[in-house]
């Protein structure tokens, strides 16, 4: 009689899945050097768009990160790393450098195209599933974007992807 593993339910990805996807995710991130030569004509083009869309989104989610920090400090050891990871990504994209929670609090030139405010939930493990959410959801549509921009765009669309579903899981399930 063969022997059989006991079966068990998958409740989410391997450690080792995870670790390789944020491997990769980081040698692929590595390799871009930020440009598409397919950006040549006046108006933008759909790689421009993607990829001013995708540093938009990503400041969205340091704003997120930011509200999290502000409505529970007890979070920051843990959440800084992830939040650092999100600014960076918002600069492979294009966008600006974001500044410290701290330094933008007390900035005289904020932004006249300022957000409202995230709302945060109360506890702090409500906090973190929210945050989690608005990970998965972007990587989620950064994910289905790939088959509308060129290689380059698409391999940087896929590596940040790849670490917000990491973020995601390290967010709810790192946790337990």
């Amino acid at each position: 009689m063969p022997l059989t593993p006991p079966s068990r339910a998958l409740t989410g990805p391997r450690r080792r899945s995870l670790l390789a996807t944020a491997a990769g995710a980081a040698l692929l991130a590595g390799c871009s050097d930020g440009s598409d030569s397919e950006s040549t004509g006046r108006s933008p083009s759909a790689a421009e768009r993607a990829r001013a869309r995708a540093a938009r989104e990503s400041r969205g989610l340091v704003e997120r990160y930011d509200a999290v920090l502000a409505a529970h400090p007890a979070l920051a050891e843990r959440l800084a790393p992830l939040r650092a990871e999100v600014v960076r990504h918002a600069e492979a994209f294009g966008g600006a450098r974001q500044a410290s929670p701290r330094a933008t609090e007390t900035s005289p030139s904020a932004s006249p195209s300022v957000s409202p405010p995230v709302a945060v939930p109360g506890n702090e493990k409500d906090a973190l599933a929210e945050l989690a959410a608005a990970e998965r959801s972007l990587a989620d549509r950064r994910t289905r974007a790939l088959l509308d921009v060129p290689g380059e765009l698409a391999r940087l669309l896929a590596s940040v992807a790849a670490a917000g579903a990491a973020h995601a899981y390290l967010l709810t399930e790192g946790a337990k």
